[in-house]
């Protein structure tokens, strides 16, 4: 399938390596098409996707990658996350709904207008958001097959000081938020990113984000897929918000890389 068609990336990794490092939230590009539904005008927009893009996470990511001893495989989305959100549920199950921000967001991070009211989210989803769903599911299979279970390391990062959109965001904001589900977060993978991730001046749970991505497809059901969301401060490695990156990348990126080693 070409990129226009699927506007993500799987990055092939080591035969036997479990490890997928997911990126859904790094990139900017929305399509004419897409852009002519968002109400902003360019100065809007450009500042809304300062304030929404985990910037600089593909090239983290790429780094961990290559500096790892078992390569891990990569799933990395080509779009914002204004066109869809990847890691929402598409249905009344999200939460994110009351603040319109759910796999089609309808406002902004400060809560103002996105979409027109009344958008229909169909065309988004059957467009862009299954066949994302798809393609990771059948990422996370392919991983079960070649090496009898998968972890998926969700790579983020998430601001200084809270933005309005966040419903949870009065709790701490350490330097490395670990986000976890009951089911596919095993101990031992929350110990390993403690220690990985030690220097950086504290790990927390679950706050001010919590959960870790899954297909849906083995939510629940597939204890050989475990999971583990990498919130990163910004301020540990950028200039917020949107700015360049600083030489926590890569201080960020060697940690990261540790981690996938552990795990494989």
């Amino acid at each position: 399938m070409s990129r226009a068609a699927a506007p993500f990336e799987l990055l092939p990794g080591a035969d036997d390596s479990p490890v997928i490092l997911h990126v859904p939230h790094s990139a900017r590009r929305i399509p004419p098409a897409v852009r002519a539904g968002i109400l902003l005008d360019d100065t809007g927009l450009a500042r809304e996707l300062d304030h929404i893009t985990d910037a600089h996470t593909a090239e983290l990511a790429s780094l961990a990658a290559d500096s790892s001893t078992v390569t891990p495989w990569r799933f990395v989305n080509g779009l914002s996350r204004l066109v869809v959100d990847p890691e929402r549920f598409p249905d009344q199950r999200e939460e994110m709904l009351t603040v319109g921000m759910g796999a089609v967001y309808t406002r902004t991070t400060h809560r103002r207008p996105l979409r027109a009211a009344g958008t229909d989210p169909e065309p988004l989803l059957s467009g862009y958001f299954r066949p994302y769903a798809r393609a990771m599911t059948a990422a996370v299979a392919d991983r079960l097959a070649a090496a009898g279970r998968a972890v998926v390391l969700d790579v983020h990062s998430y601001p200084t000081a809270r933005l309005p959109y966040e419903l949870h965001g009065d709790g701490p904001r350490p330097p490395v938020c670990l986000g976890t589900d009951p089911f596919h977060t095993p101990p031992e993978l929350i110990a390993l990113a403690r220690e990985a991730f030690a220097e950086f001046g504290g790990t927390g749970i679950d706050s001010p984000f919590a959960g870790a991505y899954v297909p849906l497809e083995f939510h629940g059901t597939r204890p050989q897929v475990s999971a583990l969301m990498l919130e990163l401060r910004r301020d540990t490695y950028m200039a917020e918000p949107g700015g360049a990156a600083g030489p926590g990348l890569t201080r960020l990126a060697s940690a990261l890389a540790t981690l996938v080693d552990a795990v494989s």
